[in-house]
C-alpha cells in the first residue's frame, strides 16, 4: 500500500485501485443496559461534590454498563480481578459478534466472505485473543487469517486499521474486518478515589467493525491514503493502565494535564499526515475525531483551528455513549456515513489519541 505521497496533483490519482484500501462497511453494537449520570451517581452512592461535578460536567448523557450485582442494602461491591476478566470476555465477545454482523451486512457481505479479521482491546486479556473466540462462537472458516491488538488502548482502532489495510493492499478483492471491543464496565475500580472517579465518570461499553476491500473501485467508502503516528515520550505516564497493588487489580490512570499534553501536539502529528499532499487543513471536510472526552476535544479543537460542526459526531458519540476507548471514531464514521453529506473527492482525517501518550492519525478520500 502507497504511505506516502508525492506530488498533490497525483492524490486523484493514487498508484490504482488494486493497491489502495476503501471502506467497505461499518457495524456498531453495545452492551445491554444503559445509565445517566445522575443514576450512576446514585446507583453506586457517589457523594463527595468533587467527583459529582466531575460526572455531570462531562458532557455526557448516557452511557453503556454493566455494574455489579447488588449486594446486600443494594450496594454495588468492587469486583476481583478474576471476575472482571470474565465479564471482559463475556462482553467483549458478545459486543463483538454483533458488531460484526452489522458491518458485513453494511458491506453487503455474509460471514462467507471473510478472509481475514483483525481485533482490537484492551479492556481485559485474552488467549486464545478475541479473533479466535469471534470466529469460533460465529462459526467463520478457521481457514480465516487473524491478528489481535492488544493493550494500546484508545489510539488502537488506527493502529489496527493500518495493520489491516497493508494486508488488504496485498490480497485485492479478499474481505477484511476489523473489530474493536472494549467492554470498559469490565476495567472499573470502585473505590471512591479522585484517580479512579475520573475513569469511572468518562467511558462505557462499545463496539465496532469496519470492513476494508482493496482492487475493487466499485466500493463506495473512502480510500484509505495514508497514516501518521507520534508517541509523546516525555507523556509515557500520563495515560497508564498499571496494576493497583492496594486494590489488587488493574486500574486506569489519567494525568489531569493529558488534555492540554495532547492538544498541544496535535498539530505536529497532522502537519506530518498532510507533508507531502500539497494539503492544508482547510482542505479537509470531514474530521473523525476519538470521543475522548470534553476537554480533550476543546483542545484539539483550539489547537487545529476546527469548527464545533467539525466534531459534531466527535461530541454526540460522547454525549451519547461516552468514552469507548480503541472503537470511538468508528462510531462517529458510522453516523457520518448515515449523514450522507460526504461527496465523490473529500478527504478526511481520522485521528485518536491513547496511552504513551500518543496519537494516530489517518488520511482517506472518497
Amino acid at each position: 500500500m502507497t504511505t506516502g505521497i508525492a506530488r498533490a496533483e497525483d492524490l486523484s490519482l493514487l498508484t490504482g485501485p488494486a493497491e489502495i484500501t476503501r471502506v467497505a462497511g461499518v457495524g456498531t453494537a453495545v452492551s445491554d443496559t444503559s445509565y445517566s449520570q445522575t443514576e450512576l451517581l446514585e446507583i453506586l452512592g457517589i457523594e463527595d461534590p468533587k467527583i459529582r461535578s466531575i460526572f455531570l460536567n462531562s458532557a455526557i448523557d448516557r452511557r453503556f454498563l454493566t455494574l455489579p450485582p447488588e449486594g446486600p442494602g443494594g450496594a454495588r461491591a468492587p469486583e476481583p480481578q478474576g471476575d472482571l476478566l470474565d465479564k471482559h470476555k463475556k462482553i467483549a465477545v458478545d459486543m463483538g459478534c454483533r458488531a460484526l454482523e452489522a458491518c458485513l451486512k453494511s458491506a453487503g457481505a455474509t460471514l462467507s466472505d471473510l478472509r481475514h479479521l483483525c481485533c482490537v482491546t484492551s479492556t481485559g486479556f485474552l488467549t486464545p485473543g478475541l479473533s479466535a473466540l469471534i470466529i469460533r462462537e460465529l462459526g467463520i472458516d478457521p481457514h480465516c487469517g487473524r491478528s489481535d491488538i492488544v493493550g494500546m488502548g484508545c489510539n488502537a482502532g488506527l493502529n489496527a486499521l493500518s495493520v489491516l489495510a497493508g494486508w488488504s493492499a496485498a490480497h485485492p478483492g479478499e474481505l477484511g474486518v476489523l473489530v474493536c471491543s472494549e467492554a470498559c464496565s469490565a476495567a472499573y475500580a470502585l473505590d471512591g478515589t479522585m484517580r479512579t472517579a475520573v475513569v469511572n465518570s468518562l467511558f462505557g461499553d462499545g463496539s465496532a467493525a469496519l470492513a476494508v476491500l482493496s482492487g475493487d473501485g466499485r466500493v463506495p467508502g473512502p480510500r484509505v491514503l495514508k497514516f501518521a503516528s507520534y508517541l509523546i515520550t516525555d507523556a509515557i505516564d500520563a495515560m497508564r493502565y498499571d496494576w493497583d497493588r492496594d486494590q489488587d487489580r488493574f486500574s486506569f490512570f489519567l494525568d489531569p494535564q493529558i488534555p492540554y499534553v495532547v492538544g498541544a501536539h496535535a498539530e505536529i502529528v497532522i502537519d506530518r499526515l498532510l507533508s507531502g499532499t500539497g494539503l492544508r487543513r482547510g482542505d479537509i471536510g470531514h474530521w473523525l475525531v476519538h470521543s475522548g472526552g470534553k476537554k480533550v476535544i476543546d483542545a484539539i479543537v483550539i489547537n487545529l483551528g476546527l469548527s464545533r460542526y467539525d466534531v459534531r459526531h466527535t461530541t454526540g458519540v460522547l454525549r451519547d455513549y461516552g468514552n469507548l476507548s480503541s472503537g470511538s471514531f468508528l462510531f462517529s464514521y458510522e453516523r457520518l456515513a448515515e449523514e450522507g453529506v460526504t461527496r465523490p473527492g473529500d478527504y478526511g482525517v481520522l485521528m485518536t489519541m491513547g496511552p504513551g501518550s500518543s496519537i494516530e492519525t489517518a488520511l482517506v478520500q472518497w
